[in-house]
């Protein structure tokens, strides 16, 4: 997840006079709910699946440096890593170049063959981690659960009704450039066809919480009754506004969701008693450091988020609104 000064490069909403606009006093969009067409059950994802990729990304950087940085060897080594699971399982993938800095950065991006290509449900997850240390919880959580979603979907031989399509960013840590790069490069009809995006940012924090991004009620809502339907409350993220890949697609116009285990900010008392952990402490003590390793994760956090990622594609692709 970009920091402070990458939040700073996000532009709020703002009022006639250009002044921004507080959250609370921004009208919600109004919720539609999903329709389900026969929507078959989601697999629960493996979570030593998961924590197989993360053991990769691991070793990755260890063997590069320590990290897995834009324009670093470890950032190659895993998108070839990603690129060849996908490969492998059916999807059609495409590298997609851009420049930061005067370096050349990488998008990978795979789609899942079939579904209406005019409606696009998107998933994505940025690859790349700080110079610091190897970012196993940010970002190669989001990027192993979406990562094994997909592999998810090709062992099911899933026939979505929408088209399904994933994405592994570079260089978020810059500012989200990867994705801007992105969506500032869609043509005007490829832009309107994705209907859904959903971004997975950190979603195994050590001390975690289980946050839900609050711009779309209707996403919101989805993943918050998958939550509450197994006992486990959430809250709703306002502190990642702007601070991760969802901020181009929203600024777009295109709806965004996801979910969020907490970077460095601290966990409350109240917090503490919802969820368990320590309160007085952050999320993840690691956050763009040279610790955010293997030990980094809380396993059951990322269990129960990659399955709600699997939830959630499973629903949305099936979806008649």
């Amino acid at each position: 997840m970009a920091g402070l000064l990458a939040a700073a490069l996000y532009t709020p909403v703002s009022s006639a006079l250009g002044a921004p606009v507080p959250a609370s006093t921004v009208a919600p969009a109004v919720a539609k709910p999903f329709a389900p067409k026969a929507v078959p059950d989601a697999p629960g994802i493996p979570v030593a699946n998961v924590k197989a990729h993360l053991a990769r990304l691991q070793s990755i950087a260890d063997a590069n440096g320590g990290n897995r940085a834009h324009g670093s060897s470890g950032y190659q080594a895993s998108i070839d890593y990603v690129k060849g699971q996908l490969d492998a399982a059916g999807f059609t993938t495409a590298v997609k170049e851009f420049n930061e800095n005067g370096t050349t950065g990488y998008n990978l991006i795979a789609d899942w063959p079939g579904g209406d290509a005019a409606h696009v449900v998107m998933a994505g997850a940025h690859l790349d981690s700080v110079s610091a240390g190897p970012g196993v919880n940010d970002d190669g959580s989001g990027t192993a659960g979406i990562l094994e979603t997909a592999l998810a979907v090709s062992r099911a031989g899933l026939k979505p009704t929408k088209h399904l399509r994933f994405a592994w960013w570079g260089a978020e840590e810059y500012g989200m450039v990867g994705s801007r790069n992105y969506v500032n490069n869609l043509s005007a009809d490829d832009r309107s066809a994705i209907d859904t995006y959903l971004n997975f940012d950190m979603i195994g924090s050590p001390n975690p919480g289980y946050f839900t991004y609050r711009h779309d009620p209707a996403l919101d809502a989805l993943f918050r009754d998958w939550f509450a339907a197994r006992g486990i409350s959430t809250e709703q993220d306002f502190e990642g506004d702007g601070r991760s890949d969802h901020a181009p697609f929203q600024e777009a116009g295109i709806r965004v969701g996801g979910l969020f285990s907490g970077a460095d900010y601290i966990k409350t008392a109240g917090q503490a008693a919802k969820w368990g952990g320590t309160a007085g402490q952050p999320f993840d003590a690691c956050y763009h450091a040279a610790c955010d390793t293997n030990a980094n994760i809380d396993d059951t956090a990322l269990s129960r988020m990659a399955d709600a990622i699997a939830y959630a594609i499973w629903t949305l692709s099936a979806s008649g609104s």
